[in-house]
């Protein structure tokens, strides 16, 4: 019943621009995450955003480029992804955890649900 699945990740060009969309369906979440991993890296952590109220988190690896957003009357949440670097090409993952969750919220094992990833790849 419950499921998140990306979209949007494709190839660009160093600088340039992509969003991907993480549809949640089945049941509400406190808040979703992204996530990233690499060819050979482990997953890490992108940014968060709370399902209701403003608050946000972003790695470091991204501020200032990358922008977490939601749409509630969709069930969806955005990353738009900007001034993208050969760098960010990983597989990008949405996941999605309950409220009351006192782990960091880099912490891949703190999240219950996850989509199925979507391909982002950037060249140089």
């Amino acid at each position: 019943q419950v499921q998140l699945v990306e979209s949007g990740g494709g190839l660009v060009q160093a600088g340039g621009s992509l969003r991907l969309s993480c549809a949640a369906s089945g049941r509400t979440f406190n808040s979703i995450s992204w996530f990233r991993q690499a060819q050979g890296k482990e997953r890490e952590f992108v940014a968060l955003i709370m399902w209701s109220g403003s608050s946000t988190a972003y790695a470091d690896s991204v501020k200032g480029r990358f922008t977490i957003s939601r749409d509630n009357a969709k069930n969806t949440v955005y990353l738009q992804m900007n001034s993208l670097k050969p760098e960010d090409t990983a597989v990008y993952y949405c996941a999605a955890r309950p409220a009351g969750d006192a782990r960091p919220v880099g912490s891949v094992g703190s999240y219950n649900y996850w989509g199925q990833g979507t391909q982002v790849t950037v060249s140089s």
